[in-house]
């Protein structure tokens, strides 16, 4: 044979000498050849079995793709939750906790938890809110909020109830006078409780008399009524007739106050035919007017306006322990459908006032308050407001 002339573009090949191979190697190659040769079952078939360079290769940008979005979305959900968390701590963590207001109570002596609504597992929240007289000697909420329970006695007491779908609330005044029986001191005025129990004993009064138990305990100081005033750039209440109260002039008609003023407002009695009677209303007109501003004013759109505002609500707030920063943060979203038209205020029914003692008194009117209490835990008061006295249009 002849060699390969050059002209056949293939340079010659340079014989290479083959490769010792291991005795498995050799093995599996024997077993190949085998199957070569017979065609049968074990032949390899080219429609089935594909060489290593014919295999779909991976693609390892798509790999990197997934690997980076997987990362961002983790990147994102971290920073999700540290806002999260930024959010609950700034606001909840303004807020001062009362310890063990709940945790000596015998359970066996509370009102039994309320019902879920049928087909769901939404139930009311009620609290007990506690307005501290601002000009005692020591502060009770806050951080300078002294352990003493018996550090003063609260000026405003209110049942407040969110509805279990979160769209409606009422707050019911109990006047501070109120003559009831007060657990281990007989029977005296209603805010004597607070100053000789602290909250514990305030709550264990109010449920007591209502048989409606209470979920959280709430302390407001009347001074930060000044700073939530002065964060919304004021309010406007409305005044039945002028009056004059600490330095300052309520005309008849719209009054915008500050937050100077505002306090004012809510601690005036003297003055006002009704005495406490229309301070409670003031003090409900007051919490009417903020609302209506926060609705109003669409707060959401001023981030700067909204986090004054929330850190001046907080940062004048007591609640107990059982409440955490969390479900501040969970109550605050479940009510933002709650409208100010959609809050009703009333005041607990009232037979008259007297002495005993020394003391004067209001006496509770128990049997249409005790029909108040049964539709508060019947869950219809809403269908009732018409029986019981509520905030008018244009307090005192």
């Amino acid at each position: 044979m002849s060699r390969p002339s050059d002209d056949d573009g293939a340079a010659p090949a340079s014989p290479q000498p083959d490769a010792p191979q291991s005795d498995s190697a050799q093995s599996d190659s024997v077993q190949s050849d085998a199957a070569h040769a017979d065609g049968g079952a074990g032949a390899w078939d080219d429609n089935e079995l594909l060489l290593e360079d014919d295999r779909p290769r991976r693609h390892p940008r798509l790999r990197r793709v997934l690997i980076v979005l997987l990362a961002s979305g983790l990147i994102l959900a971290l920073m999700a939750g540290g806002f999260v968390w930024y959010i609950t701590d700034r606001y909840g963590g303004n807020v001062t906790r009362l310890p063990d207001v709940f945790s000596s109570l015998d359970e066996d002596e509370r009102p039994a938890p309320p019902t879920p609504v049928e087909g769901t597992d939404d139930i009311p929240m009620t609290f007990l809110l506690a307005g501290s007289d601002s000009r005692a000697d020591g502060a009770t909420t806050g951080e300078d909020a002294t352990d003493d329970g018996g550090s003063e006695r609260s000026d405003v007491l209110m049942l407040l109830q969110v509805s279990a779908d979160r769209r409606s609330a009422f707050a019911i005044s109990i006047p501070r006078d109120s003559y009831v029986p007060v657990p281990g001191y007989g029977t005296t005025k209603i805010n004597a409780a607070f100053a000789y129990g602290g909250p514990t004993l305030a709550v264990q009064t109010v449920e007591q008399l209502t048989n409606i138990r209470i979920d959280h305990f709430l302390a407001v100081d009347f001074n930060g009524f000044k700073a939530i005033t002065d964060a919304l750039g004021g309010v406007d209440v409305l005044v039945a007739e002028e009056t004059h109260a600490f330095g300052v002039t309520f005309t008849q008609g719209v009054n915008h106050l500050d937050g100077d003023e505002a306090l004012a407002y809510v601690r005036q009695r003297y003055r006002l035919p009704g005495g406490d009677f229309d301070r409670v209303q003031r003090q409900q007109s007051y919490l009417r007017a903020v609302m209506a501003t926060v609705s109003r004013d669409n707060l959401l759109t001023d981030p700067g306006r909204l986090d004054d505002f929330v850190l001046a609500v907080t940062g004048s707030m007591s609640v107990d322990d059982e409440l955490s920063n969390l479900d501040l943060a969970s109550l605050a979203l479940s009510l933002r459908n709650l409208q100010p038209d959609n809050v009703a205020f009333l005041t607990v029914p009232v037979a008259g006032t007297g002495m005993e003692g020394t003391q004067s008194v209001v006496y509770i009117d128990m049997p249409p308050a005790e029909a108040m209490w049964s539709y508060i835990l019947a869950g219809n008061l809403a269908e009732h407001l018409g029986e019981f006295n509520q905030l008018p249009a244009v307090p005192r």
